[in-house]
């Protein structure tokens, strides 16, 4: 029988984990987008609040971090649903686990893509604007581009790491992979043999990750390989 009977929760917890990853990639890469903005922008209200995200969220351990902002959102929106007057609204472990990842892990992006953005050249960006593009075709055929190729090592990095970081979750009782194999061990009497299953199926995620990164390089850099050629 596969996996002693445990083939189909193994399977399970490792699809919750792909979706977790994948979401809070998501959101943490439209997080680190919008602080490295924060941080190169004129304002310095804005600087600030960026500076003060950054500095906080990667000053606290991730597990720390996690439990924080999972119970903290709860405690808020119970606070606001009885200000209102409202039924309690639980938030579910996924959705929590989302949020939390997104947010301690945007704040590693932000500052991939303020070194990113801060590589491209400055004559870049004045070419195009005199010859009159508006700000988002700018971003988007310009400065995005470009950026992109300078963050993809550090994105890539970030990636493998949200992946192990999404194990935190079976602290707040989202049934994820390494839950999954913990109870199929437990159930087992196998711990070891599924830890290492565990640990293999990270390490295929992170070769998968790896070449990924490597192709999106390739598609980023085909633009300078010609100029350089």
């Amino acid at each position: 029988m596969f996996l002693n009977g445990y083939g189909p929760l193994v399977l399970a917890g490792l699809m919750m984990t792909l979706k977790l990853a994948l979401l809070a990639m998501i959101g943490a890469f439209l997080l680190g987008l919008v602080g490295a903005g924060c941080k190169l922008s004129r304002s310095r209200g804005l600087r600030a609040l960026g500076a003060g995200y950054t500095t906080v969220i990667r000053s606290v351990p991730d597990l720390v971090m996690m439990l924080l902002l999972f119970y903290s959102l709860q405690i808020w929106l119970n606070r606001l649903t009885d200000a209102l007057g409202w039924a309690q609204i639980d938030i579910d472990p996924f959705s929590a686990g989302v949020i939390t990842l997104a947010v301690i892990y945007g704040a590693y992006f932000t500052e991939t893509f303020r070194g990113a953005f801060a590589a491209v050249h400055r004559g870049q960006i004045e070419a195009a604007l005199a010859y009159g593009m508006p700000p988002w075709t700018l971003f988007r055929r310009v400065l995005f581009p470009q950026m992109m190729r300078h963050a993809l090592p550090g994105i890539g990095n970030n990636w493998q790491v949200m992946i192990k970081a999404t194990a935190l979750v079976s602290l707040i009782g989202l049934n994820d992979l390494i839950k999954a194999t913990q109870d199929a061990g437990k159930g087992s009497g196998q711990f070891f043999y599924f830890s290492i299953l565990s640990a293999l199926i990270f390490l295929a995620l992170a070769t998968v990750i790896n070449l990924a990164v490597l192709l999106l390089e390739r598609r980023f850099s085909a633009g300078s390989r010609r100029h350089a050629a």
